[in-house]
């Protein structure tokens, strides 16, 4: 797992679509849905299920996105270590990105899997 990795998943989840993600980070849908699948299948879990409309994170992507975003956040900006899920992250560049996160509180249907970390 690279940073850009990381990075591709953090944009994903923030604009809850791949193309999107690709368009701010400069790169093509293709290489985003590749790098995606990748961390999937490193991790051993779906992050996101894919829908007609764009991509939702899984309850395994929830749980995975608060200590990744703060990695990728400008350090003056943020929020504290193991901010709970649902704390925005500076690095959220739009507000509809800001409510999607916001929105993203934990399931208490099931329990994440333990997810190594790198």
């Amino acid at each position: 797992m690279d940073l850009d990795t990381v990075r591709t998943f953090v944009a994903a989840a923030d604009t809850g679509q791949f193309q999107e993600a690709a368009t701010e980070l400069a790169v093509t849908q293709q290489a985003v849905s590749k790098r995606i699948a990748a961390l999937e299948r490193s991790l051993g879990v779906r992050l996101f299920t894919r829908t007609a409309r764009g991509a939702e994170l899984t309850i395994d992507g929830q749980a995975f996105l608060p200590t990744r975003a703060n990695c990728c956040a400008s350090p003056s900006a943020r929020p504290p270590p193991c901010a709970p899920v649902g704390v925005p992250c500076a690095s959220t560049s739009s507000p509809r990105a800001a409510r999607r996160r916001d929105s993203c509180a934990p399931s208490t249907a099931r329990t994440p899997r333990s997810i190594s970390t790198w």
